[in-house]
């Protein structure tokens, strides 16, 4: 159960906080398509993978699961390589650079300052960019803040893992401005 009045027919997790209030729902719903979606060097999956990383490092049930959903989705290897990332960055079958990256995430969940200049070495040695180590960074720091606004209020979350893949195919359809706004 919410901890405040959630009108029932706002949409579950996040994008029903955002569209209960759209003032602020709108700003971080448009900083969701920003880091996930417009164009970038990394793809979307692998934004989406980074978030859904740190979603899960936070314990999130309704981030995990749907970032989870949406990069598998979109990424080579599907749910399949995504629970391996979840379950075993070491020994997940993603490139070197990816894998740096998520350190970096990982890292950054953690805390800022362990964020090491070794682990921003390695990411550029695997051939890391300053935009993507900037946006790992900034992806990992914004999705502590949207995991905390979901699980901090209660927001409801889905039980069926089905409802997930629906909001992926609504993402990766429509974006986050639509979370914002319900349409």
């Amino acid at each position: 159960m919410p901890h405040i009045a959630m009108p029932p027919e706002l949409a579950p997790g996040t994008p029903g906080l955002f569209q209960y209030r759209p003032e602020t729902g709108r700003p971080l719903g448009e900083l969701a398509e920003v880091l996930l979606r417009n164009p970038h060097s990394l793809s979307r999956g692998e934004r989406e993978l980074i978030a859904a990383y740190v979603s899960v490092l936070n314990d999130c049930t309704f981030c995990s699961s749907t970032h989870s959903e949406v990069s598998a989705a979109q990424m080579e290897g599907g749910r399949t390589l995504v629970d391996k990332v979840i379950n075993d960055l070491d020994s997940a079958p993603v490139p070197p650079k990816l894998k740096a990256l998520l350190a970096i995430a990982g890292a950054t969940q953690r805390g800022g300052h362990e964020v090491t200049e070794a682990m921003v070495d390695t990411a550029r040695q695997a051939g890391a960019t300053d935009t993507e180590i900037h946006d790992t960074v900034l992806i990992a720091a914004a999705f502590c803040m949207f995991n905390r606004y979901c699980d901090g209020l209660a927001a409801i979350v889905p039980s069926d893992p089905a409802a997930y893949a629906g909001m992926a195919q609504m993402i990766i359809n429509d974006g986050y401005r639509m979370c914002a706004t319900g349409h």
